[in-house]
C-alpha cells in the first residue's frame, strides 16, 4: 500500500508517517512536506521520482499527472481499470493525506496584495482530494489532521480503513473544497468591487460551537462565524465567565450591540427578545445605565446589558442585585468583574472593538421555505442634509438632540415600532405591533407603568415609519409629547402635519425608513 502526504499544515503529519511506515506503508511525498519528513528520518519517495518529471513552475506543476491521478481513480472492482495500469506501468495510490495552501491566512494578512492570495490559491491539492474522494471505496483521503488517530486505529485493529470510515472522510473532502472555493469566490468579488447580486449565491462559515438547542429546547442549533474581518462581532468576545452563550443570548446580544454601535457618547442599551427595552445615554457609563435601568427596570430583568465604556464597580454592584442573562464591555475594572464574577447564572464577555461597525456592503440574511432572502445591513440612520422640520414650529435644540437619540433606538426596534425619549433616556416603547397605533399607545402606556403618569410630557417620538393617519400623532400629543420624528411619505402625510400644528408639537420628516421585521 502507498500513502501520498502533502500538506501546508503540517500539525501530526511526522507522527502519522512515522506510524504509517510501521505498517508497511510505502509513502509519496511533494516540496516542504518530503524534505520535513526526511529531516525527521522518514523514508518517502519525491513525487518526482515516481512522475519522472520535475517540479516545475516555482512548485505550481508537480502532482498533475497522469501516474498520480491514474493511481488514484482506478477502480480496484474494474478489470479493465487495473488492466490499464499493468500496461501503463503505473500503481495505485491507496492513502492521499493532503491538505490546502493556507488561502484563508494569507487574505487575512494586513496589506496582502493580490499577486499573494492568488498565488495562495491551491490547484493541485484540491484535484488530488477530489480524485481520491470520489475513488472513495478505494481510498482513504484525510483532509483533516483531526482525523489521523481515527484511521491509524482501524489500520492497527483491523488491517484497513472501513468503508464507513471512507465515506465519511469523503464527505469532508467536498465540504472542505467547497469551502475553499467559496472563500476565493468571495475574495475576489470584492476584489473586483462587484455589488451586482450573483446568479448562484455560494458562502461559508465555520462553525464556533454546538449549543444546548436553539430558540426552544426541541430545536438543534449551532453558532458559525464568516471569515475575514469580525471586529466588534461577537465572535471577536472574549467570554470572562459564565456558561456558554445560547442561540437566544446571541440573537439578542447581537441587536443590542447593533445599536450601541449607532452612540459616540458613553451609553447603555438593556435589551429583551431582541428589542431595546433601556437606552441611556450620559456623560459616564454609570450615568447612562442608570438611565437605562430606570427606563424599565421590569424589563431588564433577565435581559442584556451592552456598554461602549468600562464597567466600574458601582455598576457591577447593581448588576449583581439584579438576574441578568449577559453583560458585554470593552474592559471591566478589577473589582467589578470580582463581584460580577460571584453570579453564577450571568455570562460576562470583554468585546475590546466593541464600537466597530460591520461594512456597509455586508449581507442581511432570513431563511424562509425553500429558499433565503438577502439584503445588505442597514448601515445608514439619516442623511444630514435630508432632515425636514415640516411644521410651524421649529424643534428646539435639547428636542432635536432627543429626536435624534430616539431615532437611533427605533431603527432596532420591531416594526411595527415607536420609541419616546427625553434627556437622552427612553422613556418608553412601543416593539413588533400589527398597526401603528397600538405600538404608540404601547408605548405610552409602558412609560405610565415603569416611570410615571407623566414621563411622556415633554418626550419627543420616533416612529420607524410614516403614519398613515394622524391618530398616532393625537394620542402622542394628549401624552405630552413635544417634538416627533418619522419618515414620511404617506398619502396622508398633510393629515400629520395638520394635527401637529394643532398641538404645536414640531415635526421632523427623515426621507428614510427602518422596518425591522
Amino acid at each position: 500500500m502507498r500513502a501520498l502526504i502533502s500538506v501546508s499544515d503540517k500539525t501530526g503529519i511526522v507522527e502519522l508517517a512515522k506510524e504509517l511506515t510501521k505498517l508497511g506503508i510505502e509513502i509519496i511525498s511533494t516540496g516542504g512536506t518530503y524534505h520535513k519528513l526526511k529531516e525527521e528520518g522518514i523514508d518517502a519517495i519525491e513525487i518526482s521520482d515516481l512522475t519522472g518529471f520535475p517540479e516545475c513552475l516555482d512548485g505550481r506543476v508537480k502532482t498533475l499527472h497522469p501516474v498520480v491521478h491514474a493511481g488514484l481513480l482506478a477502480m480496484r472492482s474494474n478489470p479493465e481499470h487495473m488492466k490499464t495500469l499493468k500496461e501503463l506501468n503505473i500503481e495505485t495510490i491507496d492513502f492521499v493525506i493532503v491538505n490546502l495552501y493556507p488561502f484563508k491566512q494569507t487574505i487575512l494578512k494586513p496589506g496582502v496584495t493580490r499577486a499573494e492570495a492568488v498565488e495562495n490559491i491551491d490547484i493541485g491539492g484540491p484535484t488530488m482530494l477530489r480524485a481520491a474522494a470520489k475513488n472513495y471505496q478505494d481510498v482513504a483521503v484525510v483532509v483533516d489532521p483531526a482525523d489521523y488517530e481515527v484511521v491509524l486505529k482501524e489500520l492497527k485493529e483491523q488491517g484497513e480503513v472501513s468503508l464507513d470510515t471512507k465515506f465519511y472522510l469523503m464527505g469532508k473532502v467536498f465540504e472542505h473544497t467547497a469551502n475553499y472555493d467559496a472563500m476565493i469566490n468571495h475574495y475576489l468579488r470584492q476584489q473586483r468591487g462587484d455589488t451586482a447580486w450573483p446568479e448562484t449565491l455560494t458562502l461559508t462559515f465555520e462553525k464556533v460551537q454546538e449549543m444546548r438547542y436553539g430558540e426552544n429546547s426541541h430545536q438543534p442549533a449551532a453558532f458559525y462565524r464568516e471569515i475575514g474581518n469580525l471586529k466588534g462581532s461577537l465572535t471577536g468576545a472574549k467570554q470572562l465567565h459564565g456558561k456558554e452563550l445560547s442561540y437566544n443570548n446571541i440573537n439578542d446580544t447581537n441587536g443590542a450591540l447593533e445599536l450601541l454601535k449607532e452612540f459616540d457618547e458613553p451609553t447603555v442599551v438593556g435589551c429583551k427578545h431582541g428589542n431595546p427595552c433601556g437606552v441611556g445615554s450620559d456623560e459616564t457609563i454609570y450615568k447612562a445605565w442608570r438611565k437605562a435601568l430606570e427606563a424599565d427596570e421590569t424589563s431588564i430583568f433577565g435581559g442584556i446589558i451592552v456598554a461602549n465604556g468600562t464597567i466600574e464597580e458601582d455598576m457591577a454592584k447593581d448588576i449583581s442585585e439584579m438576574f441578568m442573562e449577559v453583560v458585554v464591555a470593552p474592559s471591566y475594572t478589577d473589582k467589578a468583574l470580582e463581584i460580577l464574577s460571584g453570579k453564577k447564572n450571568i455570562r460576562l464577555l470583554q468585546l475590546d472593538d466593541i464600537s466597530a461597525k460591520q461594512p456597509a456592503g455586508s449581507l442581511d440574511m432570513k431563511k424562509v421555505n425553500g429558499g433565503i432572502v438577502v439584503q445588505t445591513i442597514d448601515s445608514e440612520l439619516y442623511h444630514e442634509e435630508d432632515l425636514k422640520v415640516v411644521t410651524k414650529r421649529q424643534p428646539t435644540e435639547q428636542e432635536m438632540e432627543d429626536l435624534k437619540f430616539a431615532w437611533k433606538v427605533v431603527k432596532y426596534v420591531k416594526s411595527n415600532g415607536i420609541a419616546y425619549a427625553k434627556n437622552k433616556q427612553t422613556v418608553g416603547i412601543g416593539p413588533g405591533q400589527v398597526n401603528r397605533i397600538w405600538a404608540t399607545e404601547q408605548g405610552i402606556e409602558h412609560a405610565r407603568t415603569q416611570i410615571g403618569e407623566d414621563a411622556i410630557k415633554g418626550a419627543v417620538m420616533a416612529s420607524d415609519a410614516f403614519f398613515p393617519f394622524d391618530d398616532c400623532v393625537e394620542a402622542a400629543a394628549k401624552a405630552g409629547v413635544t417634538a416627533i420624528i418619522q419618515p414620511g411619505g404617506a398619502m396622508r402625510d398633510q393629515m400629520s402635519i395638520d394635527k401637529a400644528d394643532e398641538y404645536g408639537i414640531a415635526m421632523v420628516f427623515t426621507g428614510m425608513r427602518h422596518f425591522r421585521h
